[in-house]
């Protein structure tokens, strides 16, 4: 596909199944990922794969995460809806902004890296004919998920791109460009 095609018809897909993204594909979307804007190229991203049977856990986790929001007041229908969760495409990967002190980049930039990268993910995805959409969620800012990921710290969990192949063909909304934008002068 072409790039301007994608970027400018890029769309989100919520109803995701088999197949996954092959090797091959999974491989030009993080490359995509790694070419995010990066300012003094401290490359400030970690991409985790969960797929297979790692979706299990990464739902468990979930529960996990969830239920140390709510004081462990968590009801069993909620926390089998969210044990499902990773199940609704069959490959997920969890974008990560790993912050650096930097005396010329601060957080806010490396978090902006991290979702450009994210956004060159998606677009990729999309231009190779996968479904994915970007997930987030209360639960992707909570300690208990941050460590049951291995992460540090200091890092932070930008989002969640479910992909696999999309069951529905909605057309790209059409937007007009001049609802967004105005000339300014000085």
């Amino acid at each position: 596909m072409d790039a301007l095609i994608a970027l400018e018809t890029r769309r989100s897909s919520n109803l995701l199944c088999e197949p996954a993204p092959t090797a091959e594909q999974l491989e030009h979307i993080v490359k995509a990922g790694l070419r995010a804007c990066d300012h003094k190229n401290l490359r400030p991203w970690e991409f985790l794969i969960i797929s297979g049977d790692a979706r299990v856990a990464f739902g468990e986790l979930m529960v996990k995460a969830k239920a140390a929001a709510d004081g462990n007041r968590l009801s069993a229908d909620l926390a089998e809806k969210l044990r499902k969760k990773p199940m609704r495409a069959p490959t997920i990967i969890a974008v990560v902004a790993k912050i650096q002190e930097h005396i010329k980049v601060p957080e806010l930039e490396q978090l902006l890296s991290a979702g450009a990268a994210a956004q060159m993910m998606m677009t990729s995805a999309y231009a190779q004919g996968l479904g994915a959409i970007w997930r987030s969620g209360s639960i992707m800012f909570r300690a208990e998920m941050r460590n049951g990921l291995g992460l540090e710290n200091t890092d932070q969990i930008v989002g969640f791109i479910y992909l696999g192949t999309s069951k529905s063909n909605k057309p790209c909304p059409q937007l007009n460009t001049s609802d967004y934008t105005r000339q300014w002068n000085a």
